[in-house]
C-alpha cells in the first residue's frame, strides 16, 4: 500500500481545502506543534498523517492516540508511563504514547476529551519536552512532534472550565481548519471518483457507475458525516451493485429524501425598507459570535472569502 502523502491521499480541487494543504505542506517542513479543527469524519487523521510522512520524522513511528477511548484514571499512566509499583497493578516498569513516540510524532486526536489534570502534565512537556512517568521522580528527554485534533470548539471548553487556556495556545501555534464536505460540494464528484476505484480494486470488482441524477442527489444532500460518510457509501454501493448503474432509487433514504433548504429567500424585504449596511454588519457579527471569532470559519459561514471579510470588517470598523 502507498504511503499516504498530499498526492494521493487529500482528494480535492476547492480553494478551502487547498488552502489547508498549502498551510500543512509548509508546516509539515518544520517541527512546530499542529492543531488540526473539524468536525467529525472531515478527515483530521489523515492530515495527521500526511503532515508526519512530509516531515523529517518520517522514517520514524507515527503513533495515534485517541483521547476519547482512555480511561480518564489511565489516561496519565497511558500517556506519560509508569514505574513498578506506583499503583495497584502496576506490575512492571512501562513506557507511555510520550516515550514510544521518541523521535517520531505523537498524534492525540480528541484532545479536547483529556483529563484537566493531564492537560496540566501535557503543557508541562510540551514546553519542556520533559516526560516524567507515575511514580517516578526523575524526568526524561524525549524527541516528539506533536499533532493534536479535535471536533470541538476549545474556546469554547476554556470558557466551560473543560479545557485549559495555555494548553490551548501551546497548541494553537499553527491550527489548520478542516472545511465540512458540505462547504466544498465541488470536490465531491473527484471523491466520488477517487473511492470507487480504489473500493474496486481492495474489494476485486467492476466499479459501480453512478448517473448525472445520483451525482446531483449526492451534492444536494448536507454530509453530516463527511468524507467518512461518502466512503462509507462508496465502500456500501461497490459491494452491493458493483458494476451497476447507480440512480437515485439506489440512494439511502436520508440522501434521496434530504433536501437543502432554499439560501436565497431566508430574508424578506419589509415594505418600510432597510438599510443594507446595516443587514451586513449585522450578519457578519452573527457569524463571528457564531465562530468566537475564527475569521475563516466566519467567512465559510457568509460565503466570502477571508481577504473579502477582512475588508469588509475594516470597512465598518467591526473588531
Amino acid at each position: 500500500m502507498a504511503q499516504e502523502n498530499f498526492e494521493n491521499s487529500l482528494i480535492g480541487e476547492s480553494p478551502e481545502l487547498n488552502s489547508v494543504i498549502w498551510a500543512a505542506k509548509i508546516t509539515a517542513a518544520s517541527d512546530v506543534t499542529v492543531l488540526v479543527q473539524g468536525e467529525s469524519g472531515c478527515g483530521k487523521e489523515v492530515f495527521a498523517k500526511v503532515i508526519h510522512n512530509g516531515s523529517k520524522r518520517n522514517s520514524q513511528k507515527l503513533v495515534s492516540v485517541n483521547c476519547a477511548a482512555i480511561p480518564e484514571n489511565l489516561a496519565e499512566s497511558m500517556l506519560f508511563g509508569h514505574i513498578k509499583g506506583s499503583f495497584t497493578g502496576a506490575l512492571a516498569n512501562q513506557d507511555g504514547y510520550i516515550q514510544s513516540s521518541d523521535k517520531g510524532t505523537l498524534f492525540l486526536d480528541e484532545i479536547g476529551e483529556l483529563p484537566l489534570s493531564v492537560q496540566a502534565k501535557l503543557l508541562r512537556f510540551l514546553e519542556s519536552s520533559e516526560c516524567q512517568k507515575v511514580g517516578s521522580t526523575t524526568t526524561e528527554k524525549v524527541d516528539v512532534r506533536v499533532i493534536a485534533a479535535t471536533n470541538r470548539d476549545l474556546r469554547d471548553e476554556i470558557k466551560k472550565g473543560n479545557f485549559r487556556e495555555d494548553l490551548f495556545y501551546r497548541l494553537h501555534i499553527v491550527p489548520l481548519e478542516i472545511p465540512p464536505l458540505r462547504e466544498r460540494t465541488g470536490d465531491l464528484q473527484l471523491l466520488l471518483n477517487h473511492f470507487t476505484q480504489s473500493l474496486a480494486v481492495q474489494y476485486d470488482v467492476e466499479p459501480p457507475v453512478y448517473s448525472k441524477s445520483a451525482i446531483k442527489c449526492l451534492k444536494a444532500y448536507s454530509w453530516p458525516g463527511n468524507v467518512r460518510e461518502l466512503r462509507n457509501l462508496c465502500e456500501r454501493m461497490s459491494i452491493l451493485l458493483a458494476g451497476k448503474t447507480i440512480d437515485i432509487d439506489n440512494l439511502p433514504a436520508e440522501i434521496k429524501n434530504a433536501q437543502r433548504p432554499m439560501q436565497d429567500t431566508f430574508v424578506s424585504l419589509p415594505d418600510t425598507g432597510l438599510s443594507l449596511e446595516k443587514v451586513e454588519i449585522e450578519l457578519i457579527r452573527q457569524a463571528l459570535d457564531k465562530t468566537s471569532g475564527n475569521q475563516s470559519r466566519a467567512a465559510r459561514l457568509l460565503g466570502l472569502t477571508r481577504d473579502t471579510l477582512l475588508y469588509r470588517m475594516k470597512k465598518y470598523a467591526l473588531n
